[in-house]
């Protein structure tokens, strides 16, 4: 049954949150938790990061008063994958996401086994809110309900148009909007303001007790559809770039919103913010092929290089994380599930987790990365693209370079990369360097195995 603050229309809710500043608020001894995940954005796509065609002033507050990570790292560089890493703290071949899920209703997504980061929360007496995109699974028993979320709004494939809400791929045309597993309609709604009203009604309902809400923000995936404001604002920069700032900016405001209520309502010293992209920009024709930048890195969306797995990201906690500093360690999407549990004294679940807590590099930027080693994987079969890193090391098994920076030859099936010598890996190594693509050749076998055993023993 849908909660009720859901069923108000915007001005009454407006109302509602104004009135609820009023209210004096209960403490509690665990923080709230706040994780914003953006769509399909850029590596350096925020003014925080360098960037100066973007105007983004609520994201880059959130890194003045939080730490901002330079060398953070998505789980994987496609939708579900990601997303089934940040939830479960596993690598997504691991979690049984190797890449995207399906976006059919009727379709089941990740398996139903995987212990989600909302589950323990929830374990731990914490209200767990999904609010935006979902795209790991699209059946009752996959969709985020049954995946630990006591309350869920939003749609459940991997993208729609922002104002019918229907699918944005290929046909058959379908409608794809959804509370607490109940098809809805609100036809002609701006999806980005929804979400807003979404997540500040939810944060207003459980105001007095620790709350989780992860804010899965579709945005700027494609179509890019920023507000008229955002588009007459960039009118002079040429295209796709200009669709793309205008989408990104209107993200920066509906965060905004939410960090102004959060404010009002007197959470935003007791509440943990996580902001971070899923993965690199698109470059797919949906997109215009383009759009999003990745700076100096090769790579996008959809592939290994560095531009399609080195993600902005930015975390806050007011009094405990310090303010505006930047951590140069190498961390990962999969760290967030061990991190928040340590942050919230959380027990961890007992079976394996590929993520480790980086509370000790947040809080101090002499602290090492808690990986001398990591591993992606996607998609499957016998050719899957698969990266392993081993401290500035970097070999690519399979590569592709959907950025188009540089051509793939038939000698760059294992690609070796040093991102100390080059960063931008344009140059293949593995020649060079026998010895090192031995070893982490060596090393991937002994990851793949690890993950084979795992997903063997948990079917």
């Amino acid at each position: 049954m849908a909660t009720s603050y859901t069923r108000f229309p915007l001005i009454a809710l407006a109302a509602l949150f104004a009135c609820s500043a009023t209210i004096p608020l209960q403490a509690t001894d665990k923080p709230n938790v706040i994780i914003i995940y953006t769509d399909d954005q850029g590596t350096v796509d925020l003014s925080c990061y360098g960037t100066t065609d973007i105007y983004t002033p609520h994201i880059d507050s959130l890194a003045k008063r939080g730490v901002r990570f330079q060398q953070m790292y998505s789980p994987s560089a496609i939708c579900s994958a990601s997303r089934s890493g940040l939830m479960t703290g596993r690598f997504p071949a691991r979690a049984g996401v190797p890449g995207n899920v399906s976006s059919e209703e009727g379709v089941p997504g990740m398996p139903t086994g995987q212990v989600t980061i909302a589950e323990v929360m929830k374990d731990a007496g914490y209200k767990t809110g999904h609010i935006g995109k979902w795209h790991l699974g699209y059946t009752p028993e996959t969709m985020p309900n049954a995946q630990g979320f006591d309350y869920s709004w939003g749609h459940m494939g991997g993208c729609i148009d922002n104002y019918s809400h229907f699918f944005f791929w290929k046909g058959p045309n379908r409608h794809d909007l959804w509370r607490n597993g109940e098809h809805i309609n609100e036809d002609g709604f701006f999806f980005q303001d929804s979400m807003v009203r979404e997540i500040n009604g939810f944060i207003t309902q459980n105001r007095e007790k620790p709350f989780f809400v992860y804010w899965a923000l579709n945005s700027p995936h494609y179509p890019l559809q920023g507000t008229a404001k955002w588009r007459d604002y960039y009118k002079d920069i040429p295209s796709p770039r200009s669709k793309y700032n205008a989408f990104v900016s209107t993200l920066d405001e509906k965060i905004g919103e939410m960090l102004t209520h959060l404010d009002q309502i007197g959470l935003t010293d007791n509440t943990i913010i996580i902001f971070q992209s899923d993965h690199g920009h698109s470059t797919e024709e949906r997109t215009f092929h383009g759009g999003g930048s990745a700076g100096i890195y090769r790579g996008a969306k959809g592939c290994l290089f560095e531009g399609g797995i080195r993600v902005p990201s930015i975390v806050t906690l007011p009094g405990v994380i310090p303010e505006n500093q930047v951590r140069d360690q190498m961390v990962t999407g999969v760290d967030w599930f061990p991190t928040l549990a340590e942050f919230c004294g959380i027990e961890l679940p007992g079976h394996h987790i590929d993520g480790k807590s980086i509370k000790d590099v947040i809080l101090d930027n002499g602290a090492n990365s808690p990986h001398d080693t990591f591993y992606w994987q996607l998609g499957k079969g016998k050719t899957p693209e698969w990266v392993v890193r081993e401290g500035n090391w970097k070999l690519h098994g399979n590569p592709k370079d959907n950025s188009q920076k540089a051509p793939i030859t038939k000698n760059d099936k294992l690609f070796l990369a040093n991102l100390a010598m080059d960063p931008t890996e344009m140059t293949n190594l593995a020649f060079k360097y026998p010895e090192v693509v031995k070893r982490l050749s060596d090393l991937q076998s002994e990851y793949d195995s690890s993950i084979q055993q795992t997903l063997q023993s948990e079917r």
